[in-house]
């Protein structure tokens, strides 16, 4: 078997509180784009992967092998799988890849091992794999997230606008981000459930600069090179543009498709760059 797993924006990333675990409490949007990783299943009597890019692991460390470590152990089983990882999403840039493919590898291998196991218990598997796996798991288009990104709300609506998104060859921890974000929890903060729905529905883009990154401010201090690239954005003709997640990616919305590609020129031709069309949902070819 063969899947696609997804990678994501973040339309808005409000940081509200710290918990006393040490994680942070969080308000963002989930949006889907279309730059995916492909992962190939293979029947094997052992667990293995191996990846077409070099620099990630392929052992225990490796997000896919853990997932399936967890599925593993939850189920009480220890089945083996050979999984293939084409890596296109750049990793270290806010879009979620490696959550996408841990997602990916728990959806498919509960089904290819005949597990069955319920939404509830991959949900909490997810969950201590990291905050984003939950999303990957639970939508196919966009989501509000709350808590530490695990409380999930699926908004069943998609944006009506083109996304170019850039990923300017810097790569930025998360541990980073959070040691480093210019803390705001005092600051009154926008419903991001309305604000989003609205914005999908109406298509009237006068709300967009409500949907603020709370790890920008910092990031762009500290990478110049990633601001840049959001002021080349919205210079060329962008609606919106922001960083995702706690960067280095970026992503602007444009009017339409063209325009989109239009904005690639501007943009050194070093970095990677990956066009989403309007109203696009995730669909991985798993029919899962």
């Amino acid at each position: 078997m063969q899947a696609k797993a997804f990678a994501k924006i973040n339309l808005g990333l409000f940081i509200t509180g710290k918990r006393p675990d040490g994680y942070h409490n969080l308000e963002t949007i989930f949006a889907p784009i279309n730059w995916y990783d492909t992962i190939t299943f293979e029947a094997a009597d052992t667990l293995s992967m191996s990846c077409t890019n070099l620099d990630l692991p392929v052992d225990e460390n490796n997000l896919c092998i853990k997932a399936a470590r967890a599925l593993q152990q939850a189920a009480g089983v220890q089945h083996g799988i050979a999984m293939t990882l084409e890596k296109k999403v750049p990793f270290g840039a806010g879009l979620g890849g490696g959550s996408s493919d841990a997602a990916t590898v728990l959806r498919v291998l509960n089904h290819l091992w005949q597990l069955n196991l319920p939404h509830a218990t991959l949900h909490n598997i997810a969950v201590k794999l990291g905050a984003d796996v939950p999303y990957f798991l639970f939508s196919k288009g966009i989501a509000y997230a709350g808590g530490i990104g695990d409380e999930l709300e699926d908004l069943q609506t998609s944006l009506p606008f083109a996304i170019l998104t850039v990923f300017p060859n810097e790569h930025i921890a998360t541990v980073w981000a959070y040691k480093n974000f210019y803390r705001r929890f005092e600051l009154q903060r926008p419903n991001l459930n309305t604000l989003v729905k609205n914005l999908c529905t109406t298509g009237n883009t006068s709300a967009l600069p409500s949907f603020e990154n709370d790890f920008e401010a910092a990031v762009f201090d500290h990478f110049p090179t990633v601001r840049d690239v959001k002021t080349t954005l919205m210079e060329s003709g962008a609606l919106y543009a922001s960083l995702s997640g706690s960067g280095s990616a970026l992503f602007g919305l444009f009017a339409n498709e063209a325009e989109a590609y239009a904005a690639i020129e501007s943009l050194p031709a070093t970095y990677r760059t990956n066009i989403t069309p309007a109203r696009f949902v995730m669909n991985d070819g798993t029919g899962l």
